[in-house]
């Protein structure tokens, strides 16, 4: 497979979702899968009160987002990101990198980067 595709998984804070989606839709990144996820890192978590009791919640709620990408040059998915989620504050986020090896459109039997276009 002479092109090569790339999986950018970024996870976040739910409220800079819908600005994420813009500033990747701006890029060319028009697919996308979104995931509800609870975890935590040098946060470790949050304290919240249920009828008056104080309950500490060991993962708090973020956004996993996921794209596969062969057009748009990742440096440029990450740059985007960036500019959306730093706030410089604890839980903007991460951001992972990983090759694919392959991708097959399994209604079209199409593989590698054709599998990714849209016809």
């Amino acid at each position: 497979m002479a092109d090569k595709i790339t999986k950018i998984d970024i996870i976040t804070r739910k409220t800079k979702f819908d600005e994420l989606k813009e500033a990747l839709n701006e890029i060319g990144i028009m697919g996308m899968t979104v995931t509800q996820v609870l975890g935590c890192g040098t946060q470790k978590g949050d304290v919240q009160y249920y009828r008056g009791v104080a309950t500490e919640l060991k993962l708090l709620p973020k956004i996993k987002v996921e794209i596969v990408v062969c057009e748009v040059p990742v440096e440029k998915v990450i740059e985007a990101a960036n500019a959306v989620l730093r706030t410089g504050e604890i839980g903007d986020g991460k951001i992972f990198v990983y090759e694919i090896q392959d991708a097959i459109k399994v209604r079209t039997g199409a593989r590698g980067k054709e599998a990714l276009e849209n016809e």
